[in-house]
């Protein structure tokens, strides 16, 4: 099921991190072959605020094109007492290369969600 069996030798982590040394049953997932684009978007959390929640509206936007959602940072500002949260978003498509302006379009209205819906303050 493997596509080429040079995969085993690109030391590409989506791919090898599929497999176990040993174990044969493991069924290869198909990967995207072409490259992310990474959207970083900052807030001040508010108590309406999880990231289960953005996570959840982060997808409902961008759809199959949202590959990943993570924390990168948290600051916690000592005179305010409010945390800052940076997320990196990772687009990418399965079947073409990602334009600058379609994913511009896309974290707008993932900017602008959020922070209506979710009550945070943009960075």
């Amino acid at each position: 099921e493997v596509p080429d069996i040079r995969l085993f030798w690109s030391g590409d982590e989506r791919f090898l991190k599929q497999f176990s040394e040993g174990d044969l049953t493991t069924k290869f997932k198909p990967y995207s072959k072409y490259p992310a684009c990474w959207k970083d978007m900052a807030f001040w959390i508010s108590p309406e605020f999880s990231e289960n929640n953005l996570c959840e509206l982060v997808r409902e936007i961008g759809g199959d094109l949202v590959e990943e959602v993570v924390c990168v940072d948290e600051f916690t500002n000592k005179k305010t007492g409010k945390t800052s949260n940076c997320f990196r978003i990772t687009y990418r498509s399965m079947e073409r290369s990602l334009t600058d302006d379609e994913i511009n379009t896309i974290q707008e209205k993932v900017r602008e969600q959020v922070a209506e819906r979710l009550k945070v303050e943009l960075r």
